[in-house]
């Protein structure tokens, strides 16, 4: 039995959720989303607009493992068209900076030319200090997928800890050479 799965998915007063054939249409206060879901395989049930409870048909190997992803899926997008998710970056190293230059993300990250990051049409970028970057949207993963993209331009190095990282994330440093 999934254990993510069997609980029920509590819907905010201000999100309306819409079961139209195999889709699932989820509107809030920041955008709409849409997920599809496969009926032959599970059943679904709005409860008053209150909570969703997704329950397969019958139960084998392969329904567990989708029980609690679609589950998962569901839960997210209530989540990010109510509250949304955001990650905070973090730069470290002399002279590593981020500004915002329009509809792009110049960064200034020890290397001989800047780097322009285009930000995607559904994420919103911030830059609070030049050393701080706030990413936000209503889509879990395009909100990590552009944290990971920006992250690769210079992960953070295990000896000095300079590079991109996000907030919290603890480096391991080594210890480097001895005489």
């Amino acid at each position: 039995m999934s254990k993510i799965g069997k609980i029920n998915i509590s819907i905010p007063e201000k999100v309306k959720v819409i079961l139209s054939g195999s889709d699932i249409n989820i509107e809030g206060p920041l955008g709409k989303q849409s997920i599809k879901i496969n009926l032959d395989i599970f059943d679904l049930k709005v409860n008053e607009g209150k909570d969703i409870s997704i329950k397969p048909k019958k139960i084998d190997d392969t329904t567990k493992r989708l029980w609690g992803m679609n589950r998962s899926l569901i839960n997210n997008a209530i989540i990010g068209s109510s509250v949304g998710f955001e990650k905070t970056l973090e730069l470290s190293g002399v002279g590593y900076r981020a500004a915002l230059k329009g509809n792009q993300l110049n960064l200034q990250l020890g290397f001989s030319h800047d780097i322009n990051f285009d930000i995607p049409s559904d994420i919103k970028i911030a830059v609070e200090k030049q050393t701080t970057i706030k990413i936000t949207g209503m889509n879990k993963q395009k909100v990590g997928m552009t944290a990971s993209q920006i992250r690769s331009f210079r992960p953070p190095e295990p000896y000095k800890g300079k590079g991109i990282r996000e907030k919290g994330q603890y480096i391991l440093k080594k210890e480097g050479k001895k005489k």
